[in-house]
């Protein structure tokens, strides 16, 4: 029996790009194996097989763009929806070629590749990093191609960009930046960012172009705060969780959001209006071995700090397994972004838009502050505040800010 695979939930996402295909038409491929994988500037989605079978159909090809109910392929059913088909679950490839730095040539497609000994997943490899499957000597059993194989190739193709040709172009009018040959200078090798930098990228180019932003630094005191953090924490131990000193900042921040609305909003796309949102989800970036991600903390104003901290850990845990989907990525109304386990004393975070503001912590610090008698040592926070000035002006960031430090220095105040 055939069967039409269709697009599943993907959230908010619509015409998003097909960028890779993982299977070819008579590939056996085991429920849940990934199909194809989509990209947008926010996440990249896998979606997966809903059933064990063949392949008998490929309705989409790379660069065409879908939505959710779009049909992608034709699955002749088989009997078992459980058991794993022999080395043709597609893995998501890690890395990329700096195409850059490639030589000009046609474009490497599949139509070549039939008599080729290699998964789906090396193909599709293949493909995006422009190897020529037939030209590659496979080092696996029987002749056959593994991602290495086709590494080992790509390196042997990549020529040195010359010197003094061409540049990045900066858009918009911005004077491009020279290109170097920095090999006349000393060793060098192209290293792969990573796919969420190469998604990240682009969009925060794109916010730091089209948004004047501003940084407002603020420092609050949380001496007596982060001693009742500590006892919540402990306890929070006994349960398999930990309180951090961001589960109080985003309480705080949805206080000061409800305060000063603007910081909640976005600009209409005439501009001449503002949105007032009267949801409140708090994005926060999360350090993972690939990158920032921000995942999405939704309704956080219902929400105490229990529940906030294990909302942290729980998000916090899936962007470093690479487990966050779509949804969890979508939906932030303002954005933390804490560097406080790593150190630092303020820095310019950019403005994730369409938000307006995004609030930078670093990490706090014992300092001596004067209390109209004598100096005492207190716990400082350095806060530095980012924002859209179309949208905010100084007076009213520098509020925000100091309803922040209000709030911060005496937790009683978040139970308001």
């Amino acid at each position: 029996m055939t069967t039409d695979v269709k697009v599943p939930d993907i959230g908010d996402f619509k015409d998003v790009p097909v960028v890779t295909i993982l299977v070819s038409v008579g590939d056996t491929v085991a429920k849940e194996d990934a199909l194809i994988e989509l990209e947008s500037d926010k996440a990249t989605l896998e979606v997966p097989s809903p059933y064990a079978g063949v392949i008998k159909e490929i309705k989409v090809s790379e660069g065409d763009k879908v939505s959710e109910g779009t049909m992608i392929m034709v699955i002749e059913e088989s009997g078992s929806g459980d058991a794993p088909a022999q080395e043709t679950k597609a893995e998501a490839p890690k890395a990329e070629a700096p195409k850059a730095a490639a030589p000009a040539a046609a474009p490497v497609t599949d139509a070549g590749f039939s008599k080729v000994h290699a998964s789906p997943s090396v193909r599709a490899y293949a493909r995006r990093v422009e190897v020529d499957l037939n030209k590659v000597n496979g080092s696996g059993r029987k002749g056959r191609i593994l991602r290495e194989d086709v590494e080992k190739a790509l390196k042997t193709q990549i020529a040195p960009v010359a010197a003094g040709g061409g540049a990045v172009s900066g858009g918009m009018g911005i004077p491009p930046i020279p290109t170097v040959d920095f090999s006349k200078f000393g060793p060098v090798e192209n290293v792969e960012m990573s796919r969420i930098k190469k998604i990240s990228g682009p969009a925060l180019h794109r916010s730091w172009l089209n948004i004047p932003h501003v940084t407002h630094n603020e420092e609050a005191d949380i001496t007596e705060l982060d001693k009742y953090r500590k006892e919540l924490d402990t306890q929070a131990k006994e349960e398999g969780y930990r309180v951090t000193l961001l589960s109080f900042l985003v309480k705080a921040s949805v206080s000061a959001l409800k305060k000063h609305w603007e910081f909640n909003s976005s600009i209409h796309p005439d501009g001449d209006k503002l949105i007032k949102k009267d949801f409140y989800n708090i994005g926060f970036a999360a350090d993972t071995p690939n990158g920032l991600m921000v995942p999405v903390i939704k309704d956080a104003d219902r929400k105490g700090i229990v529940e906030i901290s294990k909302d942290l850990q729980e998000l916090s845990k899936k962007a470093r397994d690479g487990a966050l989907k779509g949804p969890d990525m979508q939906g932030a109304t303002f954005t933390i972004s804490s560097l406080g386990g790593i150190g630092g004393t303020s820095f310019t975070p950019i403005v994730n838009a369409p938000e307006v503001a995004i609030l930078g912590l670093t990490r706090s610090k014992m300092a001596p502050v004067w209390n109209g008698t004598e100096f005492v040592a207190r716990n400082i926070l350095p806060m530095s505040l980012s924002y859209d000035h179309r949208a905010v002006d100084g007076a009213l960031a520098a509020r925000f800010a100091a309803h922040l430090k209000y709030l911060l220095g005496d937790a009683r105040r978040l139970m308001l």
